[in-house]
């Protein structure tokens, strides 16, 4: 029931802040951190606990946790949720950066505070539910779930155009997720005319899985939804109006977490259940992330709004998500999922930053600023410390991740590796510009604020921490992802024993590119 409890948890949490909303403006801010603390505590002592996690597991795949109930029985429909290790770092990751939303909304956030945070934490089951549903009906709801309590986060908490953001964000992630709705049920009805069992279970579906034409049209209802949610040029145009109308906590969200169930996703459904269409498409969706990587670096260096700036780097960097799915060699998949756990982690520091200046000048338009390091000389230290990430600087997560990506899109595709690297080179021209447009030169307006709070502090703080970590000693996470990552590949055992981890009968001292 442990998964029960994490997503109910949530939902009850929500609800409890909603309803004490309507008395006080401070109980719901602590309700929402009490019911993420506690689902933080459960999700760590699962992580500790298993065996397998920290040291190398000789299983292919299994389960940490698994809850299977009967729901809809006549129609082959289970409240099936599941949880492995990359489900496992996605919850955590989701639980980690829900409780900074709620940390650094909790002066941002004036009106309609109770219903804020009932809408924050539902998006946050919605998005624990899609990393851990198995049955695809139930996948397909929590799916949903997400996209209404994000609309209503941005129209009713955004910016000067947050209605017309909302409302594109709504049809984009709506229409792709029907997309994808049409998909599941053609599986289903496919499975069950081969099999004579009409069932939406996940594992089931692994064992049949389907070729030909028809797996190929199935496959793009799933890449429409998923590609839309990472998101892939050209499908990324709602992104940028989200990004810039949404308040600091709906933007953190967006880019370290929503963004990501896209790219969960493509590990998930889109490998495993369709091997032969996917291997027919990755020479095109690889292309399509190399030049995803490219048009965001450049179309970042050409904002001048810093939010909409920062939305497009995300762009890019979704870009080596794409070139790393469809390099599918488990040294580009470990990369993948270093680089969604870094993503997040990076650009969501940058949103608060900007958020932070936003809430203290009242602007975020780069030709506005400059000058800042000298008035706020902690935040532009730590504006430096993910300008750095964002740009792949060595010691730090997002270096970790694209690096692996590239040597395994390297194995896959030579031309496409050369053109992500371009990507590479672009990145540091916009992370520099961000600097020196904003912290350096003259403060041609005379801005003058205050500096980073206790508050915000802890929450950079923490962040610089996970980024160094996973920068630093990154084979916890690789190592608890592997087990799930080697089920998507055909080569997983000769790859595993070349990215850190000794096969049978090695001396485990070895050490290899990923340690390094």
């Amino acid at each position: 029931m442990i998964l029960l409890w994490l997503i109910l948890i949530l939902l009850a949490g929500g609800l409890l802040a909603w309803l004490l909303g309507r008395w006080s403006s401070d109980a719901p801010r602590w309700v929402s951190l009490l019911a993420i603390v506690i689902d933080m505590v459960i999700a760590l002592l699962l992580w500790f606990q298993t065996p397998g996690l920290i040291s190398f597991s000789e299983r292919s795949h299994a389960w940490l946790a698994e809850l299977n109930l009967a729901w809809i029985p006549q129609l082959g429909i289970s409240f099936y949720l599941a949880m492995d290790g990359l489900s496992l770092l996605l919850t955590l990751l989701t639980l980690f950066v829900g409780l900074l939303a709620v940390l650094i909304s909790w002066n941002e956030i004036r009106e309609r505070v109770g219903f804020f945070h009932f809408n924050l934490m539902w998006i946050l089951a919605g998005i624990v539910g899609v990393f851990v549903a198995l049955d695809l009906f139930l996948f397909y709801f929590f799916w949903e779930l997400m996209l209404i309590p994000m609309y209503f986060l941005i129209a009713l908490w955004g910016h000067e155009n947050r209605i017309y953001a909302a409302v594109k964000f709504f049809i984009f992630t709506q229409f792709s997720g029907l997309l994808m709705l049409i998909s599941i049920l053609g599986f289903y009805f496919s499975h069950g005319q081969s099999t004579g069992t009409y069932t939406f279970n996940y594992n089931q579906w692994l064992e049949t899985p389907l070729a030909g034409p028809l797996a190929l049209w199935l496959m793009f209802g799933f890449l429409a939804a998923f590609l839309v949610k990472l998101p892939a040029l050209p499908l990324h145009t709602w992104l940028p109006d989200a990004h810039t109308e949404a308040p600091t906590a709906g933007s953190l969200i967006l880019a370290a977490l929503m963004l990501k169930t896209g790219a969960y996703g493509l590990l998930r459904f889109v490998l495993p259940l369709f091997p032969e269409p996917s291997a027919q498409v990755a020479p095109w969706a690889m292309l399509l992330g190399a030049v995803g990587i490219l048009y965001g670096a450049v179309l970042a260096f050409a904002q001048t709004d810093l939010k909409r700036l920062v939305a497009y780097t995300s762009v890019s960097h979704m870009g080596f998500v794409l070139l790393g799915v469809f390099a599918q060699n488990v040294l580009a998949l470990q990369g993948t999922v270093m680089q969604i756990i870094a993503h997040g982690i990076s650009t969501g520091a940058l949103f608060i930053l900007v958020g932070a200046l936003q809430e203290r000048l009242h602007t975020r338009d780069i030709r506005r600023l400059g000058g800042l390091w000298a008035v706020v000389p902690g935040m532009g230290a730590v504006a430096l410390v993910f300008a750095m990430a964002s740009l792949g600087l060595p010691g730090l997560g997002n270096f970790v991740a694209e690096i692996l990506i590239l040597m395994g899109a390297y194995q896959a595709n030579i031309l496409m590796t050369v053109l992500a690297t371009v990507g590479l080179v672009l990145a540091t021209v916009y992370s520099l510009w961000i600097m020196q447009s904003v912290f350096y030169g003259p403060n041609r307006e005379g801005w003058s604020m205050p500096d980073l709070s206790a508050r915000e502090w802890l929450v950079m703080g923490s962040l610089i921490a996970v980024i160094v970590w996973l920068g630093l000693y990154p084979q916890p996470v690789l190592n608890t992802a592997r087990p799930a990552l080697e089920t998507m590949t055909g080569d997983g055992t000769e790859q595993l024993t070349e990215i850190g981890q000794p096969g049978a009968g090695e001396d485990e001292t070895d050490e290899t590119g990923a340690d390094q």
